[in-house]
């Protein structure tokens, strides 16, 4: 059971509930600046659709009660988000609230599209089963890869070396042929941007939001007025190529070949640690120039895209994440009306930003008026 076609005033209502919470009917109409009647016949038509329900979360249902207001059903669908990494496939189950349902992850060893893809199903249906989603309202599975896309179709990437066979590859039509749902590809700080932009809470206070992604390089994605930011070719927030590969990056795989040359044998990323003794002089001074790269990056996004959050997500480790956060709100940042400067902040979702952003791709899409 796929998800049936909203109009311009379902979605409307949708992302009002998305943002604000429970609300009644009265504030609804107020807020979308529609009349009564036609907020009850929209309305009527979610209830009938299982998308939303009457009542507070947790609330009973006593009687002579002045006002039931209406929220998102949690029943409403589900949706699965997936994503490759170096040695690491990732797996996340969310419900139609954008509620985390479960998480799966387990070591891989290098996959091919295909492969991930017959993976990937196969632990959906395990998990669809285990939590007793059969019969549900599949809305879709969102695949976040780690590049930018070659077009503006979205259906061939650039993606990273250490993932065979996946680069200017047709991802789209291989992913649809093993999946046979509703399909969503994106590059990974775009999902990481959405999983901020919704779990992390901003959705609540701001329209428009810059997250900067340090996962295997760097990369950005940008929300202006609710939506994805992606450019006339697709690649927008690509600000990787403002730091060139064979030169120092403020990247976590730049950092862990400083530790390595400075002695520490470490692995991986996941392996840094900035309390460690043999560590922390390394990365102290690569917080330090990292910082220094970044602000530019930050000045630059608040003066053309007046963001009302900068976040830094990542694989790091959030003490880490906290001190470049830190050292850049001592660096000299640029200011605007109001002595205003860029907001910036760490994210506080735990788990993998890229792979539940992933999931919330499909319930993104309806949140978005056509």
């Amino acid at each position: 059971m796929h998800f049936p076609t909203l109009d311009k005033d379902q979605r409307r209502i949708l992302h009002l509930l998305r943002r604000s919470g429970a609300l009644s009917r009265s504030a609804l109409a107020a807020e979308l600046e529609m009349s009564a009647t036609a907020l009850t016949r929209l309305s009527r038509d979610l209830l009938a659709l299982g998308l939303i329900i009457e009542g507070h979360e947790n609330e009973g249902h006593g009687r002579g009660r002045p006002a039931v207001p209406l929220r998102l059903a949690p029943g409403g669908g589900y949706a699965v988000g997936a994503t490759a990494h170096r040695g690491l496939l990732d797996i996340a189950l969310v419900d139609f609230t954008g509620a985390i349902i479960a998480t799966h992850h387990e070591a891989s060893d290098p996959i091919t599209p295909k492969q991930f893809a017959r993976r990937v199903r196969s632990l959906t249906h395990e998990l669809v089963d285990r939590h007793g989603l059969l019969g549900q309202r599949m809305l879709g599975i969102g695949v976040a890869v780690p590049g930018p896309s070659l077009s503006a179709a979205g259906d061939r990437w650039s993606v990273v070396d250490v993932l065979p066979d996946w680069r200017d590859v047709p991802l789209r039509e291989i992913f649809a042929t093993e999946f046979g749902w509703p399909l969503w590809i994106e590059n990974d700080a775009n999902a990481a941007a959405i999983a901020e932009f919704y779990l992390g809470g901003l959705i609540r206070d701001f329209s428009t939001v810059v997250v900067l992604l340090l996962g295997f390089g760097i990369g950005a994605g940008v929300i202006v007025d609710g939506r994805l930011m992606r450019g006339q070719f697709g690649v927008a927030g690509e600000i990787g190529c403002l730091f060139p590969g064979h030169l120092p990056r403020p990247s976590p795989l730049d950092l862990l070949g400083m530790l390595r040359a400075a002695g520490c044998d470490l692995p991986s990323v996941a392996d840094i640690d900035g309390d460690a003794k043999a560590q922390a002089a390394t990365v102290s001074a690569w917080l330090d120039r990292a910082a220094g790269q970044l602000q530019t990056v930050c000045n630059t996004a608040f003066a053309w895209i007046d963001p009302g959050a900068i976040i830094l997500a990542g694989t790091l480790p959030s003490a880490i994440l906290k001190g470049l956060a830190e050292r850049l709100q001592r660096v000299e940042l640029v200011t605007t009306v109001c002595e205003r400067r860029p907001p910036i902040g760490i994210s506080s979702l735990e788990g993998s930003p890229i792979t539940l952003g992933a999931a919330l791709l499909p319930i993104h899409s309806l949140s978005v008026s056509s």
